[in-house]
């Protein structure tokens, strides 16, 4: 199940990997010897069926496990739902599997999105919580964030022996300036999806047409001194405290998931799953880097790779250390 669990995982990320590859073709639509001796689509593709080959598999399971009644006592994932949706009359669309397949292959990427830094190679680490990486990367920049997020989480938690998703919001407030700060450093997709002009206009001096592709750099927007005066390259959660400025897309100074009808559909899906993994890994675990002490602020490569997503151009190791025993379910 690991092995298969690994491939999964594998497939996706290089798949994603290939598509946001620079590709000659796009540069040179009309040659057809660009495409042929890039092959990026080509690759992209066969990976894509690769892929959804896997994604057929799994949903195979799931269907025996329903027909056979084993679902019984199991929480239901995002496939299970989709699934239940298919047979359901009260969609006004067609659900049918290559939209189911495309939907959970988005969600997989979508759920690392927001957690795509530090490589935690543990075997006994779930998978999900094993790509919780944006936010390690970002708060080894400062212990003390770390520290004081790892504290509110056992405290708030320590009586029940595990984290529990229904008290998320209403226990964990710095774990959530945490999570707000996080995509304000290092925003997922720093260009959010290409955008169209409505009405010709004028920026700083360069004329837009009227229908011209525009993209909004968002990653800019969250290290600007105009928006953020205090610090921007540093990584301060307290910065929200006192500030009314969120995530969905009504505060121009920090639009990670973008805004409006185009806004990213997964966001509240992303953010729900990036809180509980790592209010999780905070509670059960101490993580450390290995050779270096809590008391050594160490500078760490930060430098971005930038695709569809922006990951680290240098993977970091972390160790963990049992706190609180994880309950086998």
């Amino acid at each position: 199940m690991c092995i298969q669990r690994a491939q999964r995982s594998f497939a996706i990320d290089r798949t994603i990997k290939l598509a946001s590859a620079f590709n000659q073709a796009s540069v040179c639509p009309s040659s057809w010897l660009a495409g042929l001796v890039s092959g990026n689509v080509r690759r992209a593709e066969a990976w894509r069926d690769t892929v959804f080959g896997l994604l057929d598999d799994v949903i195979s399971e799931h269907l025996e496990r329903t027909d056979d009644g084993r679902s019984g006592g199991e929480a239901e994932d995002l496939l299970d739902v989709l699934l239940k949706l298919q047979k359901s009359d009260d969609i006004p669309f067609a659900l049918d599997m290559d939209v189911i397949k495309a939907v959970v292959f988005v969600s997989a990427h979508i759920r690392f999105l927001h957690r795509t830094w530090t490589t935690v190679y543990q075997d006994q680490v779930p998978e999900n919580a094993r790509r919780a990486q944006d936010i390690f990367g970002a708060g080894i920049e400062t212990t003390t964030a770390m520290q004081r997020a790892t504290a509110e989480v056992r405290r708030a938690f320590e009586a029940h022996g595990a984290v529990h998703e229904h008290r998320l919001t209403s226990e964990l407030r710095y774990l959530r300036l945490v999570v707000r700060e996080t995509p304000r450093l290092h925003p997922p997709a720093p260009l959010l999806l290409p955008r169209e002009s409505r009405e010709p206009s004028r920026v700083l001096g360069y004329d837009v047409p009227r229908g011209a592709t525009v993209l909004v750099n968002v990653g800019a927007l969250g290290r600007d001194e105009r928006c953020w005066p205090c610090a921007p390259e540093e990584f301060r959660p307290e910065r929200f405290e006192d500030a009314a400025v969120d995530l969905k897309g009504a505060d121009f100074e920090l639009l990670p998931f973008g805004a409006g009808r185009r806004m990213c559909p997964g966001m509240a899906f992303g953010l729900a799953t990036v809180d509980l993994a790592l209010a999780s890994l905070l509670f059960h675990f101490d993580w450390e880097a290995p050779g270096l002490s809590s008391d050594d602020p160490a500078e760490f490569d930060m430098t971005e790779s930038f695709g569809i997503t922006t990951r680290p151009k240098a993977g970091l190791l972390l160790r963990r250390l049992l706190r609180v025993p994880v309950p086998r379910v």
